[in-house]
């Protein structure tokens, strides 16, 4: 039976939603509802968030054809690619033995979103997923895109850039950001892969080594508040759409509770504050180029 640990719980009750927490709970299953590997059956991309070896969370996509996810077992996916070159999880998902992840399915065209938590382990050039949390998300906050493919596989790649704190072409890359990822793990390394979204400017740029975001109205199951409130370890993924680059960032995260703060951000009930501590900018990570977004509904309005 599905069941929230200690970290979930005290924010659930710190935000006085436990009874919304508790009818949520019934979206938790430990295998893929039929329906659903039809679904995963036609992604392109999934976004995973796991540990490098030096233990630092990160998150990135894997992408493929149509058909490169595929659910052989209800406990079971098989994700036929890994991360490109130079990617912070290359290392990590790319070698043999057991890696706890959190996946994201997520369809823009839709705004429909799967998360799939389990151990992961290296098949042939891909990774077999045992599962054993699958959760259906809302689709707040998603705004919608189509892809297609980069004609002639995309640009030629550049150099992949590294560093401890984001210059001004990355801070400006978050700053016009409407989506970005973000990967959290429980006190026992439990991995987890979530979705941020919302208007452009929605998140904050406070200083090259700090971000905020608001946290807005939800399911009240706290999945990613709750590991940060026992491990404040996270990793984020802010994807150009337009280019295929990732910018990815490791560091840590606290949530804010201050009422005045809050109170200064249209649309949130609670803040969340990320120390930036290291970055690997991917240029050409990923063959999908996707549409210009339509905003969703529920996007709160940006100061």
């Amino acid at each position: 039976m599905a069941t929230y640990h200690s970290g979930e719980l005290a924010v659930q009750r710190r935000a006085g939603l436990t009874d919304q927490a508790a009818f949520s709970l019934g979206a938790v299953q430990d295998a893929v509802p039929p329906v659903a590997r039809e679904f995963l059956a036609q992604q392109p991309m999934i976004v995973v968030g796991a540990a490098d070896p030096a233990g630092r969370l990160w998150a990135t996509q894997l992408t493929g054809e149509p058909g490169f996810l595929q659910v052989p077992g209800p406990r079971t996916l098989v994700a036929d690619a890994l991360p490109p070159p130079g990617d912070p999880l290359a290392g990590s998902l790319g070698a043999a033995g057991s890696l706890r992840v959190g996946m994201l399915a997520i369809e823009p065209a839709t705004r429909r979103r799967m998360r799939l938590n389990g151990r992961a382990h290296r098949a042939g050039g891909g990774l077999r997923v045992d599962l054993d949390q699958v959760v259906a998300n809302c689709p707040k906050y998603l705004q919608k895109r189509e892809y297609h493919r980069a004609p002639g596989g995309g640009p030629e790649p550049r150099a992949v850039t590294t560093g401890e704190t984001l210059d001004a072409a990355q801070q400006e890359a978050v700053l016009r950001a409407d989506t970005f990822f973000i990967a959290t793990a429980s006190a026992d390394g439990d991995a987890d892969a979530s979705h941020r979204g919302g208007n452009p400017g929605f998140v904050q740029v406070l200083s090259p080594s700090l971000l905020r975001w608001p946290d807005y109205t939800g399911n009240a199951m706290f999945l990613t508040l709750g590991n940060l409130l026992l491990n404040p370890a996270a990793g984020l993924l802010v994807p150009d759409w337009a280019t295929g680059a990732s910018l990815h960032l490791s560091g840590t995260a606290r949530t804010v509770w201050d009422a005045a703060e809050i109170a200064r951000t249209p649309g949130a009930q609670r803040l969340v504050e990320f120390s930036v501590e290291a970055v690997r900018e991917v240029p050409s990570a990923s063959p999908l180029r996707w549409s210009e977004p339509r905003y969703s509904r529920f996007n709160p309005p940006v100061r």
